[in-house]
């Protein structure tokens, strides 16, 4: 690793294998666990960078697809990179876009060189190699990118699952050996889709090509969330204890806390924001569509126990009324508590790891915390 980076652990919970731990970047520290607002196309929906700021948010993810079809790379380079170009001076994550390529272009070919897809923007063919992700990541000067990956689809076979593992090992040293940037730590990607055995050999292979940090790619693409939490503790008993590991696309509470039971340190999702923006905001008790009618004379916040902007200063029936009158000044104020809300949830899991009481938080939390119910 670069020496302008290091990863602290400081703790390991006594009931779980939860972590308390520091990521060091060049453009600050970041508290682990951690979760990260993403903003795919160098800005998180609804959001100015001052008010992520102002709720804590420590690190954003930019999506190296989205950027690259638009406005491109070069001109983010010309900008001064992703940090310049959007106005935030912490630290940027970039994915490396091969989800994106696996999710959002119907129609694409893998083959060893790279992927040829179609862009979901204007149906242009495109192509996306190992080492032009490195590339555009360079160009955008992220402080930490992802090594370009192949993810499948649940359910796959096991053949495709391993195939598939195997390949992103061989893009993971196309992309170590293409990356250049001293201050741009590269982490690699596991994969193996919901095959024990296939999940413990891609951890190995992509552990033994010491990357700086370990993303684990692949979950939360269909299956029962008891699966993914299966694979996750496979994946983290094989990948090194000293490294920060980073569960990829998941974010709703219940995962957070389980994915940090598990060992893992950093989050990321577009879940908080992209409800929000349809009036579906996080409190203590469970999700509430504020479009509904039971909310218009609710007065109260959306959450007694938060301590947001919004919750401060608006309730639930103005909300609603933004909402109902397609006023934009809604989705900006339920994007904020979203956000803050899962912020301050890690927040308060770094505490309870700090204290040895992980286990009676997610008992507290979960008990109250409807799964089911939609107020």
């Amino acid at each position: 690793m670069s020496s302008q980076f290091m990863f602290i652990l400081d703790k390991t919970a006594g009931d779980s294998r939860a972590r308390r731990g520091r990521l060091i970047t060049p453009r600050g520290v970041v508290e682990t666990p951690a979760y990260m607002p993403v903003g795919t196309q160098a800005a998180v929906k609804a959001m100015r960078p001052d008010d992520l700021k102002a709720i804590g948010a420590q690190i954003i993810l930019n999506n190296t697809y989205h950027l690259r079809l638009r406005p491109g790379e070069d001109i983010v380079r010309e900008a001064g990179g992703a940090h310049r170009f959007m106005g935030w001076d912490r630290p940027i994550l970039t994915d490396s876009g091969g989800f994106q390529v696996f999710s959002l272009s119907k129609i694409r070919k893998v083959t060893e060189d790279g992927v040829e897809f179609r862009s979901h923007i204007d149906g242009s063919r495109r192509f996306m190699s190992p080492e032009d992700s490195i590339a555009v990541q360079d160009a955008l000067g992220s402080d930490i990118a992802m090594a370009f990956d192949e993810c499948v689809a649940y359910p796959c076979d096991e053949a495709q699952a391993a195939a598939a593992a195997e390949r992103t090992y061989r893009w993971a040293r196309r992309c170590k050996s293409a990356h250049k940037r001293g201050d741009q730590a590269l982490f690699g990607i596991a994969q193996g889709a919901f095959y024990e055995k296939t999940r413990r050999e891609s951890a190995r292979q992509l552990a033994d090509l010491d990357f700086p940090g370990y993303g684990i790619g692949g979950l939360s693409v269909g299956e029962p969330k008891p699966c993914m939490y299966d694979m996750l503790e496979t994946v983290t008993d094989e990948l090194p204890k000293d490294k920060p590991r980073y569960l990829m696309g998941v974010g709703s509470p219940d995962c957070l806390i389980e994915g940090t039971r598990r060992g893992v340190d950093m989050f990321d999702c577009v879940l908080a924001t992209r409800i929000a923006r349809n009036g579906t905001v996080f409190s203590r008790d469970g999700r509430l569509n504020l479009r509904n009618a039971a909310f218009a004379r609710d007065f109260n916040p959306i959450d007694a126990d938060c301590d947001c902007p919004t919750c401060r200063d608006f309730s639930r029936a103005y909300l609603r009324h933004l909402f109902i009158s397609g006023e934009m000044l809604g989705a900006m104020l339920a994007s904020a508590h979203n956000l803050r809300f899962l912020l301050r949830m890690m927040e308060e899991m770094r505490s309870a790891i700090e204290n040895d009481t992980l286990g009676e938080y997610r008992r507290r939390f979960l008990d109250r915390y409807d799964l089911t119910k939609r107020f």
